[in-house]
């Protein structure tokens, strides 16, 4: 249920596997939940800018029912884009959304 979502306009990714699995890892740490639950998606070389320019730049949205700590979440994964993709972290937007278990569909059914 856990899903996080990451576009940017780099294209020069090394490894994209690897990333998606240490940000489904990450993810799953900083919600608590199973990563078997954790949805990871990746969206490069997207055409952006960022106060007005087009260096690179990068948008996130996490999801998930319950268990969002925007702080923390903010903290760690600005840091691992920083670390992983060389985007500093203030050209990073980071959207948080706490999704109602009746909302959140999976295997033919929802969560609530």
């Amino acid at each position: 249920m856990p899903l996080i979502t990451v576009q940017t306009s780099s294209c020069d990714i090394e490894n994209p596997q690897s990333f998606l699995q240490d940000l489904s890892k990450e993810l799953s740490s900083l919600t608590g939940k199973p990563e078997s639950y954790v949805m990871t998606q990746l969206h490069q070389n997207v055409p952006m800018t960022f106060g007005g320019t087009p260096k690179a730049s990068c948008y996130i949205e996490i999801k998930s029912i319950g268990s969002i700590d925007p702080s923390n979440m903010s903290k760690a994964f600005c840091k691992l884009i920083e670390e992983r993709i060389g985007i500093p972290s203030d050209r990073i937007y980071i959207s948080f959304e706490d999704v109602p278990a009746k909302l959140w569909g999976w295997d033919g059914r929802t969560f609530g």
